[in-house]
């Protein structure tokens, strides 16, 4: 075959390729506002969708459109800010997963692996079990549950990033050890505070570990938003690297890619996103595995397109998640955590055994 033959077989190729993400875009997008329609309009109250739209076109400053007040207030207040700090947190857990996969070059790893959940889950429980007696003034309020699991998070991934990290240059082999060992410890003095709890400290502590968005408000989605631009703007820079360190960390670096930079960029990005997202909405696993994979299987490994349309899937994915578990049981509601995990979970499986089968 002629050289002009194979430039133009690579050219078609990618050509298709291009044509194929933008209509996966397309699709996730349309999902998305779909399922986030949806979940404004279905709840305890009912309201009827032609309504959910006019309170949404006055809230935009439409002229001339009426509506009632107190559907008004459960529509702006209390379902859209659900909705939106679910979408921003399964963007942001998706994101994650994608990050440490394409840093480890694994497709089964996980945020937890850089010990940002099992830090931020027992400094939640440290506030919960101990915080009226450490801090009674602020117990009660807003402050000290997700900024103590923020800072717990931030805590344990910076520990585990120094115990990894020599002379400049960081292990990844170390670093998933020295989270393995980090969790395991985490996980043993939340045990040791469930232990300590009362009745009513443990069933907020239980409901909190399994992922929630009952207490979303503004204030929440307005703290974990911000992070939602460094990744957007990011995206591309750490996509073309982590392309490159898929080669392996040598080769990346005679590429022009600074190894050490984008480690140290990919971590506290990972650790911002995910410790937000848990300080937001309690512990969700399984997001930042299945969105990921999921977008790869479709679009191939190129982390150009793989970040970017992970983040759609997976806010996508947990704002369906959070409207079954508001409505399989209703009127009462299922934890999230619990939703997720039987979704994940066995996609997890499977994943595992065609993995081992070779079939990926």
């Amino acid at each position: 075959m002629s050289g002009a033959a194979i430039e133009a077989d690579v050219l078609q190729h990618v050509s298709g390729m291009r044509r194929r993400a933008f209509l996966i875009i397309l699709l996730l997008a349309l999902l998305s506002i779909l399922l986030f329609f949806i979940a404004i309009v279905i709840g305890a109250v009912p309201i009827a969708p032609a309504r959910v739209l006019a309170i949404l076109l006055k809230a935009s400053g439409f002229q001339g459109v009426e509506s009632r007040a107190s559907d008004a207030n459960v529509i702006l207040n209390i379902r859209l800010p659900r909705v939106a700090l679910g979408f921003e947190v399964g963007a942001a857990l998706a994101v994650s997963g994608a990050l440490m996969q394409g840093l480890f070059r694994n497709p089964l790893a996980d945020p937890g692996l850089i010990g940002v959940s099992s830090g931020a889950g027992l400094a939640a429980a440290a506030a919960i079990v101990l915080g009226g007696k450490l801090a009674p003034n602020v117990a009660s309020g807003f402050a000290l549950l997700p900024v103590g699991a923020f800072l717990g998070g931030l805590i344990a991934t910076l520990l585990i990033y120094a115990i990894s990290t020599r002379d400049g240059r960081t292990s990844m082999a170390t670093m998933l050890l020295a989270g393995v060992g980090v969790g395991a410890f985490c996980g043993a003095l939340t045990g040791l505070l469930a232990y300590w709890s009362n009745d009513q400290q443990l069933r907020d502590l239980t409901f909190w570990s399994l992922g929630s968005l009952n207490g979303a408000n503004w204030s929440k989605t307005m703290m974990i938003a911000p992070i939602v631009l460094p990744l957007a703007v990011l995206t591309s820079f750490l996509g073309r690297s982590l392309n490159a360190l898929a080669l392996g960390e040598a080769e990346a670096y005679h590429l022009g890619v600074r190894v050490q930079l984008v480690k140290s960029l990919t971590i506290g990005l990972v650790a911002l996103a995910v410790g937000l997202s848990v300080a937001s909405a309690g512990v969700i696993s399984f997001i930042g595995i299945v969105a990921p994979h999921a977008i790869r299987l479709l679009v191939g490994p190129d982390n150009r397109l793989l970040l970017p349309l992970a983040a759609l899937l997976g806010g996508a994915l947990l704002i369906g998640a959070d409207l079954l578990a508001r409505t399989l049981v209703a009127p009462a509601e299922l934890p999230l955590g619990v939703i997720t995990s039987a979704i994940g979970a066995p996609f997890f499986l499977w994943l595992l055994l065609t993995r081992s089968r070779g079939l990926l």
